[in-house]
């Protein structure tokens, strides 16, 4: 081994041995014993982060923990084409390109185009994942777009068409102008911004259809735009200035539409003026209102954002209806949202309705990929009826069947279920899944496997003429088969009999309902076992919290905070790392807080820290909080961590060959310090093994810390190299089997955190104790053995090690070098501690530079001025003269005027407290005051 730790030397070259040997591949027809994890896939479009690396670290751990206790396992790993990103990656490059925009370029074209682009990423993707170490199974990477995924989703939306839980109609939408497609709720950002509450008023009319032009309402509202749409003005039930309003009419401003006043308890009777206007086909908590009072939806604005040159109006069923005049006036048709509300607003403030406009911070919504404002649209769009499947997925989780970690997530998963909505799953774009339906001129919906296949199954004649869905569906929807989609469902009935449900999902708290949900329902629906019982994707379920930048921000490419796995395990130098945070930086604000926050973290740039010093980092933060703050002396410390076992691991190459070691089993053979890191090292096994398998990734990575470091380290090393200078060969060779035996479990119970730098020591040290087998990872996990726990050894050690840390504290506190050899002397009469100090008083003396160790009697009078500990009724101390004798005295008497000077300090606050002299009783107050002159008159004393 190399004198200086360096990962890069090692853990490429590794990787590439464990995947040329093919130790990831599981044994797919092997029908006991198996464990599988399905890898939240990936997107194709571009850099994994460092929330994937934390999953995959994790993910990572419980592979390599199952793999060496003998288990078949399965990490599938995958890749998501990622509708709506891709579509504008690949769009950008055709215009960069080619000089065309989609229409132009064809959809077949397109799709090609986003095929040849995903090969040329998945080498990207997959190098990343393999830098981190994770073993999956590259023999089965699977892609959400691929063939046997397509067969798939046919399926299951098919089924799911014909059991009546999925349906097509005219409703409520987030609707993006830019990428004239609706968006779920997770691809929207909510953005908080200083805008404007302009006050309208709403004038009341009488039965005949007259307006009366001194009684009005007020309204409130931040899109005047939209009043072209009101179909009714709302106030709270309880707000007592509006009660005698509710039942009226009042004349929509503009385009006198005669609208009902109504009451709903949604309404905010603090906000504004308490009276708002109800826009149902724009806006998300007026649509909700039109549903429950049966309201008219009208729809003002075209799929580009402008005002329609004639509306629609509809019922809450999604039909026409002609309930409304549909023209809207001629001087608003075809502006834009903004250019419709100056024009609105100019004509307000000439008819003297407009009362008043008050500054006030507004929630606007963007498309978080266009950065387009998202507008409310009525679209014809397909739906999925969730509120039946969401039953037995909630059962599910309530008996047990499925299980959260941490367990308060149970809690947020069910809380979502009982208030599901139905779920919007088609998407006006061309890179997906397309929806498997045809239309005829009539407007009939099929669905089918493709065209003849549909003419099979409605019996459609060849002459009438049937049209195929242009929309694909939500890139969620083939998430949500992914449990077994990617097991190769329908074609693998196999696999999926021996690796489904899955044993464990890890994900993030954000996508509990998204995906998590949604793939129990859709698995209970589609999968059932052998008794026809529905099937779960997974029995446990590990949700990982979200790990922000240093100032507790969430890193995104926006703030410029983002760190790459990979410039945290290889390295980068200060300005290629500024050139990476700044290059999505517009704002001259945000350019300068981005370049001063980088050059304070990162001086000097990201040094290589190695992949493992990285896990193991994940692995300590890896707790049941929600959030985490990225911490850079963190991973230092764990990098300390990772030299200290290449250190050991050196030492004990330099120290012991194979010739060295022996091992005899009679019961003397062992001393006790033996049986002692024996012990240590049985309880570690037995407390680590729990903690991984309770998921709690900090606490077992601390376990392994606090062994490796302050017991086996610290001690039994350091003892280790004090037997192999004084002790006698049977000593030394006893030591080191044990040495070797301890050091080759632990590298062993480390290698699912830290891969790599185990992995190269023990293929080092496996010749040592006769291991013909060439990798740790195919290794048995380390069990506990309870023959070796012995309390008693523990207790003698812990005598041991208070000696030594006393000898040393005091060194420390005087100043002694350890070319001072030091007398210690004992007094008393604990047999046992007696005991460990003769049998091991050449060991102790070694230890910490003892001239010698003396017995005293215990009627033996200890100087004032000696250094002195109790350990166990027995007192060990030092009888310093000379210089330094000196020097303790200086230090005792400055140690006794402080505590002294705190006590004086204490009594003298106490004494002149008035509520104390009045109440205390004055013998107690007496006794105070007489304890107080002692101490000044000892203080003074000693001075």
């Amino acid at each position: 081994m190399k004198h200086k730790y360096n990962p890069k030397d090692i853990e490429e070259m590794l990787y590439k041995f464990w995947e040329k040997n093919g130790y990831f591949s599981a044994n797919t027809s092997l029908t006991k014993k198996n464990f599988c994890i399905i890898m939240p896939p990936p997107n194709i479009t571009g850099n994994l982060h460092m929330g994937h690396a934390f999953q995959q670290t994790i993910m990572d751990i419980l592979i390599r923990y199952h793999r060496m206790q003998g288990y078949n396992t399965l990490w599938q790993m995958g890749v998501d084409h990622a509708g709506i990103a891709t579509q504008i990656l690949v769009s950008k490059q055709i215009k960069l390109q080619y000089g065309k925009d989609l229409q132009e370029f064809g959809r077949r074209n397109f799709l090609n185009q986003c095929l040849k682009w995903k090969k040329e990423n998945d080498f990207n993707i997959n190098y990343q994942i393999k830098r981190l170490g994770s073993s999956v199974d590259w023999n089965r990477i699977r892609f959400t777009l691929d063939d046997i995924s397509k067969q798939g989703v046919k399926k299951a939306f098919i089924n799911l068409y014909d059991h009546g839980l999925i349906y097509r109609k005219k409703k409520l939408s987030n609707w993006d102008i830019k990428l004239q497609t609706v968006l779920s709720d997770l691809e929207i950002e909510h953005r908080s911004i200083l805008g404007n509450m302009w006050n309208i008023k709403y004038f009341l009319v009488d039965n005949s259809g007259k307006i009366n032009r001194k009684e009005y309402l007020i309204i409130s509202t931040t899109r005047p735009e939209t009043l072209l749409g009101d179909t009714a003005i709302a106030v709270h039930p309880d707000d007592i200035r509006y009660i005698n309003f509710v039942g009226l009419f009042v004349m929509v401003p503009i385009i006198n539409r005669i609208i009902p006043v109504i009451s709903d308890s949604f309404v905010d009777m603090k906000k504004g003026t308490g009276c708002v206007k109800i826009t149902p086909a724009h806006d998300v908590n007026d649509y909700d209102v039109a549903i429950r009072k049966k309201l008219p939806l009208i729809n003002i604005f075209t799929t580009d954002g402008k005002i329609c040159n004639t509306c629609s109006v509809y019922d809450i069923n999604g039909c026409h209806t002609e309930i409304y005049d549909t023209e809207l006036p001629q001087n608003l048709k075809g502006l834009t949202r903004l250019q419709a509300r100056k024009k609105i607003l100019s004509i307000l403030q000439d008819e003297k309705i407009l009362d008043s406009i008050i500054k006030t911070n507004i929630i606007v919504l963007y498309g978080d990929r266009s950065g387009s404002e998202i507008e409310c649209m009525l679209t014809d769009q397909w739906y999925l009826r969730t509120k039946k499947l969401s039953q037995q997925a909630i059962k599910a989780v309530q008996d047990g069947q499925i299980v959260f970690f941490p367990k308060q997530y149970k809690n947020l998963y069910l809380s979502w279920m009982n208030n599901i909505q139905d779920w919007c799953i088609s998407r006006q774009l061309w890179w997906g899944h397309r929806i498997p339906a045809w239309y005829d001129n009539l407007g009939n919906i099929y669905v089918g496997y493709d065209e003849q296949h549909i003419r099979m199954k409605y019996v459609i004649p060849k002459d009438r003429i049937i049209t195929r869905e242009l929309d694909v569906l939500d890139t969620w929807f083939s998430s949500s088969l992914w449990s077994f989609l990617s097991l190769d469902w329908p074609k693998n009935k196999k696999l999926l009999q021996n690796f489904h449900p899955t044993n464990v999902l890890v994900s993030g708290f954000d996508i509990i309902f998204f995906w998590i949900a949604r793939m129990i329902m859709m698995t209970m629906h589609l999968l059932k076992d052998k008794s026809s019982n529905p099937q779960i994707p997974f029995k446990n379920v590990y949700i990982t919290g979200l790990i922000k930048d240093e100032f507790g921000q969430k890193m995104s490419k926006s703030k410029g905070n983002v760190l790459d796995p990979l410039d945290v395990i290889d390295g980068i130098s200060l300005k290629n790392l500024l050139k990476k945070r700044t290059i999505n930086s517009t704002k001259t604000s945000d350019l300068k807080k981005i370049l001063n926050n980088t050059n304070m973290m990162f001086p000097e740039g990201i040094k290589g820290f190695g992949a493992d010093a990285l896990r193991f980092t994940f692995s300590s933060y890896s707790s049941i909080t929600r959030n985490m703050n990225w911490d850079i002396n963190q991973l230092q410390g764990y990098r300390n961590f990772c030299n200290k076992i290449w250190n050991a691991g050196r030492f004990i190459l330099m120290n012991i060959r194979v010739k060295n070691l022996s091992y005899e089993s009679d019961n003397n053979f062992f001393a006790f310090f033996d049986v002692w890191i024996l012990s240590e090292l049985n309880n570690t096994i037995q407390l680590y093994r729990t903690e991984l398998e309770n998921y709690r990734f900090d606490l077992s990575s601390n376990v392994l810390y606090n062994f490796f470091w302050h017991k086996f380290c610290d001690w039994y090393l350091e003892i280790s190299k004090v037997i192999f200078e004084i002790g006698t060969s049977q000593e030394i060779q006893r030591t080191k089997y044990v040495l070797v035996y301890v050091f080759e479990i632990f590298l062993r119970m480390a290698h699912p955190m830290i891969p790599f730098i185990t992995e190269y020591i023990w293929k080092k040290i496996k010749n040592l104790l006769f291991i013909k087998e060439n990798t740790i990872m195919l290794q048995r996990f380390p069990i506990t053995n309870f023959d070796m726990i012995c309390k008693d050894t523990m207790h003698i050690m812990t005598c041991l090690q208070k000696i030594i840390l006393f000898v040393r504290k005091t060194r420390i506190t005087f100043n002694i070098n350890n070319n001072i050899l030091l007398h210690l002397f004992i007094s008393g009469f604990n047999i046992t501690f007696k005991k460990v100090v003769e049998l091991n008083h050449k060991i102790i003396k070694k230890f910490t530079f003892l001239e010698k160790i003396d017995f005293v009697n215990i009627n033996y009078h200890i100087p004032d001025h000696a250094v002195v500990e109790t350990i166990y009724d027995n007192k060990i101390f030092f009888v310093f003269d000379g210089q330094l004798n000196n020097q303790v005295m200086l230090h005792y008497k400055k140690q006794k005027i402080n505590q002294l000077n705190k006590k004086i300090f204490s009594l003298n606050k106490i004494l002149s407290n008035k509520v104390f002299l009045d109440k205390a009783p004055k013998d107690i107050v007496n006794a105070k005051q007489v304890l107080l002159k002692q101490l000044i008159q000892h203080r003074d004393d000693t001075i």
